[in-house]
């Protein structure tokens, strides 16, 4: 069984939080929603599908979202928000955006991959900065991303109204991970992205796709032998204690995308979509502080889980360029083979990158 734990998320974004998580109805499959206030019915009632639970990033995100909206709109706006599941899985979630079925979601580019071959640039290791503030303003502020990665997805009628940033990725493992020859056969839990694939075969190790859904089990039982995500999802889903060990890699960062169907998007009057607009930029601040304060939160309650000890090892500077060496080739399997316009992008992001950290 996954764990879900209440968070203490500190200041005024807790209790707009909690409000918005809690404060919301059932709907008859079990899901979490949060309803407009007032007597008459909402003009509009959306759905926000995530995929994570309550408790955790993406879900805290969404039922922050819904709950703006709703007071912006003075109660015109209903939005359902759906945990990881509510929908189907991360494939199935990406689908009903597209259709339309589904009006907003947070999707993960590994998700899309194979729709939209460009987007798995995020799949690339050692790609954005070290510095997790700057790598949000670089997803914030690129133009790579926000217009050229943007216009490929709306050829699938999905609009990213932003990418944002839910941590670093670490990794988990039964043995040890300290240097690339650690990984030599290691099984590692990975996305179905050919990317992710590229990216871990470049360490010798042997990548095996499975939904995020089954991982804590596939793990347990040995089916793979470890995993990557950011820290407070590895806690909050309890891989920790099917894991030994823990690397502090650093290796990439797990971006998201909050997405709306772009038909339905463009046909909203035009308030509306100043609405969302607003509240876009809003949640900007509010994702990235909500990120920060769990991965930092629950890094100590690893370090401190005596039931489930974990030995967590931070890589040296020198440990990580072992592994930054044999990423960076893969960049030109990336410009290669996914999508004609791969190159294009990854050079205008690389640009950015640099003008961001000064160089």
């Amino acid at each position: 069984m996954l764990k879900k734990k209440g968070l203490l998320i500190s200041g005024a974004v807790s209790l707009s939080l909690v409000l918005a998580a809690c404060g919301g109805n059932n709907d008859d499959n079990g899901n979490n929603g949060n309803s407009a206030d007032g007597g008459g019915d909402p003009e509009y009632q959306w759905d926000f599908v995530t995929e994570e639970m309550q408790g955790e990033v993406q879900y805290e995100y969404a039922a922050e979202f819904a709950e703006r909206l709703q007071e912006k709109s003075d109660g015109n706006i209903e939005m359902t928000v759906y945990e990881y599941g509510g929908l189907g899985d991360g494939v199935d979630q990406a689908e009903q955006l597209m259709m339309g079925s589904t009006e907003f979601g947070i999707v993960s580019p590994g998700f899309t991959g194979t729709m939209v071959e460009e987007a798995q640039i995020f799949a690339l290791h050692f790609l954005f900065p070290d510095d997790i503030e700057l790598t949000q303003q670089i997803l914030n502020e690129s133009e790579a991303l926000n217009v050229e990665l943007r216009e490929k997805y709306e050829e699938h009628s999905m609009t990213p109204l932003a990418y944002w940033t839910e941590g670093a990725m670490q990794w988990t493992g039964n043995q040890p991970l300290r240097t690339p020859e650690d990984f030599n056969g290691f099984q590692i839990r990975v996305q179905n992205s050919p990317l992710i694939n590229t990216s871990y075969e470049a360490y010798d190790a042997d990548p095996t796709p499975m939904d995020w859904g089954e991982l804590y089990t596939g793990l347990d039982q040995g089916v793979v032998d470890g995993q990557e995500n950011p820290i407070f999802f590895i806690e909050n889903a309890g891989f920790h204690e099917v894991q030994d060990h823990m690397t502090i890699s650093n290796h990439n960062n797990y971006v998201a995308m909050t997405v709306v169907n772009t038909d339905f998007y463009n046909e909203l009057p035009e308030d509306v979509q100043e609405m969302i607009d607003e509240t876009i930029e809003e949640m900007r601040e509010v994702g990235y502080d909500l990120q920060d304060e769990m991965n930092e939160e629950f890094l100590t309650v690893i370090e401190e889980d005596t039931d489930n000890p974990t030995e967590v090892y931070e890589l040296s500077e020198d440990e990580r360029e072992a592994f930054r060496e044999l990423a960076l080739p893969v960049r030109d399997f990336f410009r290669e083979n996914n999508g004609e316009d791969a190159g294009r992008i990854l050079d205008m992001l690389l640009d950015e990158i640099d003008e961001a950290q000064g160089n």
